[in-house]
């Protein structure tokens, strides 16, 4: 199993950056790849970016790409956000795949960007 904890988030306003961070715990040896999906209110989850476990495959949903980067240590994975927008507004959620198949999420930690 695997365990992921978000933080980082909060208000901002546009313009500016934010660093998230989702601490890893568990059978990381296991871990597949990572990544940050995104739910505004009333929208679907969406993908934000992607990273393979060697770091060498990385993949960014078209609304984030040259503004922000993901990137992975041993225990952690980052978010980082810059020139953000109020559409960047939404829960920002931590995912693994383990051994090719089993799917986890963490709680979410709230990114609001002001006008």
């Amino acid at each position: 199993q695997v365990q992921l904890v978000e933080s980082g988030g909060g208000l901002v306003q546009a313009g500016g950056s934010l660093r998230l961070t989702c601490s890893v715990s568990g059978s990381i040896n296991s871990v597949d790849f990572m990544g940050w999906y995104r739910q505004a209110p009333g929208k679907e989850r969406d993908l934000v970016a992607l990273i393979s476990m060697t770091a060498s495959f990385t993949n960014y949903g078209d609304s984030v790409k040259d503004r922000f980067t993901i990137s992975r240590d041993n225990a952690n994975l980052y978010l980082q956000m810059n020139k953000l927008k109020p559409e960047d507004t939404a829960v920002y959620y931590c995912y693994a795949v383990h051994n090719g198949r089993t799917e986890y999420w963490g709680q979410g930690t709230q990114v609001t960007v002001s006008s």
